[in-house]
C-alpha cells in the first residue's frame, strides 16, 4: 500500500509520519485480496484553523483508494494522535463491512442455485 501524507497548518514531523504509517499501514492486513500496488492511502493531518480561542482542534482525513472503490474517513479531536486513531477505527469498520457485504452476496447467490435442476 502506498501512503501519501500531507500536513495542513502544522509541519510534518518524523513522529507524526511514523505514527500515520503505523496506524494506516496496519489496515493492510484487512486488504490482502488486493495487490499492494493497487491500494493507495492519501492522508491529510493538521489543524482545522489557527483561530480557535479554546485550544487546538486537530483533524485527520484519509481517502483509501481501492480498485473500483473509495473509502473515506475524517475526524477532528483535541489531540492529533486521537484523530488519527479515530480515522483508523472508522476505516477498519468500513473495510470489514465491505468484506462482509461481498461474502454475503457470494454465499447468497450460490445458495439460490442449489434447488435448480438444469
Amino acid at each position: 500500500m502506498q501512503i501519501t501524507i500531507k500536513g495542513t497548518i502544522i509541519p510534518l514531523t518524523p513522529a507524526i509520519e511514523s505514527y500515520v504509517h503505523k496506524k494506516i499501514g496496519a489496515l493492510e492486513k484487512f486488504l490482502k485480496q488486493f495487490k499492494p500496488a493497487t491500494v493507495e492511502a492519501r492522508v491529510e493531518v493538521g489543524k482545522t484553523t489557527e483561530h480557535h480561542h479554546k485550544g487546538n482542534v486537530f483533524r485527520a482525513e484519509v481517502n483509501l483508494h481501492l480498485p473500483k472503490q473509495l473509502l473515506r474517513a475524517e475526524y477532528s479531536a483535541g489531540d492529533l494522535y486521537a484523530a488519527i486513531d479515530l480515522v483508523h477505527d472508522e476505516l477498519k469498520r468500513q473495510i470489514i463491512a465491505r468484506k462482509n457485504k461481498l461474502v454475503k452476496r457470494r454465499t447468497h447467490t450460490g445458495s439460490d442455485r442449489k434447488g435448480v435442476v438444469e
